[in-house]
């Protein structure tokens, strides 16, 4: 597909380098030379010096040959002009990053008056995540599928395990609870496992539960964790707004500590939030920490705008306590260095966006059959989790999956059919209209059929 990316920024490079992995062909627009002719030298794109927001400038990237067009620049504005002006010069579909949350209530009707394909938030997304794992503290990630009815959760299983060494055939006979393990991580390796694989210490596995079987099986792990009930976060920037937000809003009783050292940001902050408590000073002060009461606090969010002092101030965070660590890092480039820091969960807001747009693009790429409803990059990116919608296909419905020859490393792990989890085994089926979680280490399925031998 001709994909126009306009903005060169974290999140333009992001989805940049994503979508042009998937074979499409990826034109950036953006009017600093520099960051362009380092997107151009560093990945397989195009690049055109201009103001993504003016006619002339989309022409030469040609709008009208396009089919999407991703507006991504640090002006809210600027995206909604940029795709008003492709809708109308190219009719191609059309995606905006809105990040202000005084759009946040107007993005139902700027999307239909606009008429966007989709608007992207990754302070929103980012946040959105990070309050899902503050309801399952033990949780290394959490995904969400089939609109909230189905969690993929990833823990890391501990040193000293009772199920270490148990067959994941032997699970469910031997704790009587429904759950499905998708993946392994072990060491450098994913495995997409069989019911002859084992569970080992450090072991980071990612299943497929609901909430009350999830919990179950986290005790059972020997994941010793307890609700959380007072949170503190460094840095108020917009991820820490909508975190404020979904707490308030949500059921999750907690108090919220909020360290920021704009004066003025902390004065919006105490208005918008009266019930939390904002402090004005510098939250890698080791002492303010402290005396704010780092060493009880139950969970931990560095959210500051820098990479550096998130990860120094998540080290240190979990030296002077067991909280509950969560880390947002922007830059993905060392990503496998700063998995090995204990950092807790790592937050990537730009790689949220990415996969929510990848998803998108794969849907329109097949627009008949078993389209892509969701996707997820897990085990940091080296394998997918997806759902797709069952069509009419008589290739898949109603044979059983011992009956169908699946590609190698491809696991059903779950379906949603009238709002009831099955767990499948060999002699179910799908039915037109379920929704099938796929789990992978192959790329670029669209289709449910791409997952046929």
């Amino acid at each position: 597909m001709n994909i126009i990316v306009v903005g060169c920024g974290k999140v333009g490079m992001t989805l940049a380098a994503q979508l042009s992995k998937e074979d499409h062909n990826i034109t950036i627009i953006d009017n600093n030379e520099k960051a362009l002719g380092h997107a151009v030298d560093s990945l397989d794109v195009m690049g055109i010096i201009g103001n993504g927001a003016m006619l002339q400038t989309q022409q030469e990237a040609g709008v009208k040959n396009a089919d999407v067009l991703i507006a991504a620049t640090d002006s809210d504005e600027i995206n909604m002009l940029c795709c008003l002006i492709a809708k109308k010069e190219g009719n191609c579909s059309t995606i905006a990053r809105i990040r202000n949350p005084e759009y946040t209530t107007e993005i139902p009707y700027l999307r239909d008056e606009l008429n966007l394909a989709m608007v992207i938030n990754p302070e929103m997304a980012a946040a959105k995540e990070v309050e899902r794992l503050l309801r399952f503290p033990s949780a290394i990630k959490i995904d969400n599928f089939s609109r909230g009815k189905i969690d993929l959760i990833r823990v890391k299983v501990p040193e000293n395990s009772p199920l270490c060494g148990l067959k994941l055939q032997e699970l469910h006979r031997t704790l009587n609870i429904n759950i499905l393990i998708c993946s392994i991580e072990r060491g450098e390796e994913v495995i997409i496992p069989s019911g002859m694989n084992d569970l080992q210490a450090g072991d980071v596995i990612s299943f497929v539960a609901n909430a009350q079987h999830a919990n179950a099986f986290v005790k059972q792990l020997g994941i010793v964790f307890s609700p959380i009930k007072e949170v503190m976060i460094v840095g108020g920037g917009r991820v820490t707004y909508y975190i404020a937000k979904y707490i308030r809003d949500s059921k999750l009783r907690c108090r919220l500590k909020i360290i920021e050292i704009d004066k003025e940001r902390c004065n919006f902050l105490a208005d918008e939030f009266p019930e939390a408590t904002i402090i004005n000073g510098d939250g890698t002060d080791q002492d303010l920490l402290l005396r704010e009461g780092l060493e009880n606090t139950d969970a931990f969010c560095s959210l500051t705008g820098f990479d550096e002092e998130n990860i120094m101030l998540s080290l240190y965070a979990r030296s002077q306590s067991h909280a509950r660590l969560v880390t947002k890092v922007n830059r993905i480039t060392f990503e496998s260095v700063i998995n090995d820091l204990s950092l807790g969960s790592i937050i990537y807001p730009k790689q949220i966006v990415a996969d929510h747009i990848v998803q998108y693009v794969r849907a329109l790429q097949n627009s008949q059959g078993s389209n892509v409803e969701t996707l997820y990059k897990i085990a940091d990116g080296r394998a997918e989790a997806l759902e797709f919608k069952v069509g009419n296909d008589p290739e898949l419905i109603k044979h059983t999956f011992a009956e169908l020859k699946y590609k190698n490393n491809v696991l059903i792990a779950a379906i949603v059919r009238k709002n009831k989890l099955i767990t499948p085994g060999g002699s179910d089926f799908m039915l037109p209209g379920d929704s099938v979680i796929v789990i992978t280490t192959n790329t670029g399925f669209k289709d449910l059929k791409d997952i046929l031998a």
